[in-house]
């Protein structure tokens, strides 16, 4: 699926306005905060983070391992002004897809400002020029029209309808050409 270089838990990424790094231990009041917004819970789902230790066990048992065995994986997003923690932007391998999934989520205050589709190209150029991946796919909520724009944008296509494995909702599937 990827032709690893090296594993990137310590390496940044910086664009012109964003600083992209593993998502690590400490970033678990951002990942409470972020994943039981409703917001979140409608669009992506409910990960049953009830508590900060909840967070930190999904860092723990779902981050760290893909970053430590592919070298890629989900990336804490910060603003280079003020060091804000916004969200999260990834590369990420789901049951049910034969194509590794970009998936991206910010802080409803820092939406509308392009910082989504900054880190979002970003992630998709580090998983395509420096892990060697040859498609990126996402799937995104049928009333998510935000979301399936900036996924256009970044040049995925969609190919199809599909449900994934133990989930209800039907999603729309796109892939890199």
């Amino acid at each position: 699926m990827s032709l690893k270089k090296q594993p990137s838990e310590n390496k940044f990424y910086e664009t012109e306005r964003l600083i992209l790094r593993p998502m690590s231990l400490e970033d678990k009041e951002l990942i409470f905060e972020l994943y039981n917004r409703p917001k979140f819970i409608q669009y992506i789902g409910d990960r049953n983070i009830k508590t900060l230790k909840d967070a930190e066990d999904y860092i723990r048992n779902r981050f760290i391992p893909q970053i430590e065995r592919l070298g890629y994986g989900n990336y804490l997003v910060m603003t280079k002004e003020g060091n804000n923690k916004i969200g999260g932007v990834g590369i990420f391998e789901r049951e049910g897809l034969d194509v590794v999934d970009i998936g991206y989520s910010l802080l409803e205050e820092f939406e509308g400002k392009g910082y989504a589709y900054e880190a979002a190209q970003k992630v998709k150029s580090i998983g395509m020029e420096e892990f060697g991946l040859s498609k990126i796919s996402a799937i995104i909520s049928k009333d998510n029209v935000s979301s399936q724009k900036l996924i256009e944008k970044l040049g995925l296509k969609f190919q199809k309808h599909l449900t994934l494995p133990g989930e209800d909702e039907e999603l729309n599937y796109y892939e890199t050409e």
